[in-house]
């Protein structure tokens, strides 16, 4: 094994890689997409977000929202409510034909967290979401924003 295939950061995205890989092959058993599924998932959370604000969040161009937004519009499961405050913007809501995909999301994920967790020990599993926890707050941290400065670059 490439002794790359063994730091964290490697690690890491093959383990996301893989994840979204076997999310996008049942996302399209449900006549889905995983950035239609994401979409979905945000505005459950978050009910009257923007296009923009939802780009944001999700870290795609509007554009690229807007037509997602446009085709989950078309299957009745998003609607663009005018913005009381700002007749330029709309909010977007989940409608009712919407909760059927959620359900099969979370039914998805549920599994497939059990899945994963079946050979680790809970101590284990608990020890290592711990850990990424406080590696994503140490990225999120202003302390690590500059680190590309201190390598050189």
């Amino acid at each position: 094994m490439d002794t790359q295939e063994l730091e964290l950061t490697f690690v890491l995205h093959d383990v996301a890689r893989l994840m979204r890989v076997r999310f996008d092959q049942n996302a399209r058993t449900w006549g889905m997409t995983r950035a239609q599924c994401v979409i979905l998932i945000k505005l459950r959370c978050r009910p009257g977000l923007s296009q923009t604000e939802l780009a944001t969040l999700i870290e795609v161009e509007p554009i690229s929202v807007g037509r997602l937004i446009d085709r989950l519009e078309a299957a009745g499961m998003v609607e663009r409510r005018p913005d009381p405050s700002d007749r330029r913007m709309h909010r977007l809501h989940l409608l009712p034909a919407a909760e059927p995909v959620l359900a099969k999301v979370d039914a998805f994920r549920a599994a497939a967290v059990a899945a994963l967790r079946e050979n680790i020990p809970a101590d284990e599993w608990n020890m290592a979401l711990n850990v990424l926890l406080r590696i994503k707050d140490t990225l999120l941290s202003e302390e690590t924003a500059n680190f590309a400065a201190v390598s050189g670059e």
